[in-house]
């Protein structure tokens, strides 16, 4: 066995490709096509090289569901044994007299909130179309779904066709997203899909659908899925 500085330099090459193929295996690649807007049939591919830890997750829905927090920290003031309102109130005054007359800025939205917490959120993976570059995917989770199938929901950074009119949801598509009350016109893009069994099934996404918080499944989720078209078609995992 050579242990020279030679064999050494060709265990270390044999080590580094080794965790290099292991790396790849565990890369999860999904295909589609595009469907329901203005150019469909466009080729889609999604790489993941891992999903989103929960640790990860967790501020990125919590951006979108401030209520909650505010619940708790209201919970927390009306506690017995803690400090009332009507003292803090006045603390809060004093100081604000102190600043003097300027109000204090605005509230973040929920929805600006979820799009910084987005876009600081490390990149899990890449979304691929006929794009010039890809997009970076920041969100990943995915469950069991019934049927052995299972359901995936991931989040860019980038509006899908941000810079070119091909992912302009169609007529119909359109007309959807307007029955859903609220503005769809995100900075980012959620894509939700369903997969069976045999690991195919089709795609949705905030194009055309609300961003919503599925407490029970701790994750970001498009409000009624079911009603919402489908935008990618053919996935196949």
């Amino acid at each position: 066995m050579n242990t020279g500085p030679a064999g050494r330099a060709g265990w270390l090459l044999l080590a580094l490709a080794s965790t290099h193929l292991l790396a790849q295996s565990h890369e999860i690649t999904f295909t589609a096509t595009s469907a329901n807007v203005k150019e469909p049939g466009s080729p889609v591919r999604i790489r993941l090289n891992r999903w989103s830890t929960d640790e990860e997750r967790s501020p990125v829905l919590a951006a979108l569901t401030p209520a909650a927090d505010a619940a708790a920290a209201a919970n927390a003031t009306n506690t017995p044994g803690t400090p009332g309102r009507g003292a803090a109130g006045r603390g809060r005054g004093a100081r604000g007299r102190g600043r003097g007359r300027g109000e204090a800025a605005a509230p973040q939205s929920p929805i600006a909130a979820l799009t910084a917490a987005i876009s600081r959120a490390p990149t899990v993976g890449y979304l691929w179309t006929t794009d010039v570059t890809g997009y970076s995917i920041k969100y990943a989770y995915h469950a069991p779904w019934p049927g052995g199938g299972e359901r995936i929901v991931l989040a860019t950074d980038r509006r899908l066709g941000a810079y070119s009119p091909g992912w302009k949801p169609a007529q119909g598509a359109d007309a959807s997203a307007k029955a859903a009350g609220e503005g769809t016109d995100y900075d980012f893009t959620l894509v939700e899909i369903r997969l069976d069994g045999k690991g195919s099934g089709e795609g949705k996404t905030s194009l055309t659908a609300k961003v919503v918080a599925d407490g029970e499944a701790h994750t970001l989720a498009l409000d009624n899925y079911a009603a919402t078209p489908a935008i990618l078609e053919h996935v196949t995992r």
